[in-house]
């Protein structure tokens, strides 16, 4: 039934593709970091443009929060106007009440992760950030990367020395943790508020209007929108990431085209 192939040729596929990507890579236009709804959808639109966009997540699976909603129930729950995604990506969905719609989650992950894929995207998981690389006036040049299980390790008993991507944007859409800003934040390079209690009507418009540069060469999209600007959290509703990760990816383009 099968076409006869050995081990090793499958090793080979691997290890060569593999490091056919990553070395291209190892220089792009958009370096984004965090693969959940807002990453996605901003490396969706710039691939869509024709910009070189890496997406880099440092779990083995992309998505985020999208895939499992609130309290481990896989239900997605998005506000209008963020349903105007998911007609995009061909997710169905019905109107629970007004301006408030609710989709499967696995079935709205799926399509974002392959929309974002389709555009011509590329993806580094398992990778987590340690550093930012940093150029004239502290602008934001790329990052620096290893491996995640290396982190997991104790240092005492390992050694493993990271390696760098350089990028003309970085984009932080790491979530709560905003990893890229508190690698900013850790040189005192930047101050952050933390961000607020939970408060739905209130929180997706602020995340959406504070989405931009945050610092030369670092966007902020989604909840590390409000861990900069300690904006409410918005919970299980996900239209403000959504829409954030449309508008990183606009700023992120005119920026490009300057």
């Amino acid at each position: 039934m099968f076409e006869k192939v050995t081990e090793k040729e499958v090793t080979r596929a691997i290890v060569e593709s593999f490091a056919r990507d990553f070395s291209e890579y190892t220089e792009t236009d958009v370096a984004i970091i965090g693969g959940g709804p807002s990453g996605l959808v901003a490396a969706k639109e710039l691939a869509s443009a024709g910009v070189k966009t890496l997406i880099i997540e440092r779990n083995n699976y992309l998505g985020g929060g999208f895939w499992i909603g609130g309290y481990l129930m896989n239900k997605i729950t998005v506000r209008a106007p963020g349903q105007e995604v998911l007609d995009e990506i061909g997710v169905p969905y019905e109107e629970y009440s007004k301006g408030l719609f609710v989709t499967n989650g696995p079935h709205a992950c799926s399509r974002l992760i392959a929309a974002a894929c389709d555009a011509g995207a590329r993806v580094l998981n398992m990778t987590k950030v340690d550093d930012v690389v940093l150029r004239e006036n502290n602008r934001v040049a790329g990052v620096v990367i290893n491996w995640t299980p290396v982190s997991a390790l104790p240092r005492e008993i390992t050694c493993v020395d990271p390696v760098s991507i350089e990028a003309k944007i970085v984009m932080d859409c790491t979530g709560h943790e905003a990893e890229v800003v508190d690698a900013l934040v850790r040189r005192g390079l930047m101050k952050v508020k933390g961000f607020g209690t939970m408060w739905v009507e209130k929180s997706e418009d602020a995340i959406v209007e504070h989405t931009g540069f945050v610092h030369p060469g670092l966007i902020a999209t989604g909840m590390a929108v409000s861990q900069v600007y300690g904006l409410p959290r918005m919970g299980p509703t996900f239209g403000g990431m959504l829409l954030s990760g449309k508008k990183g990816a606009e700023v992120a383009l005119k920026e490009l085209k300057k």
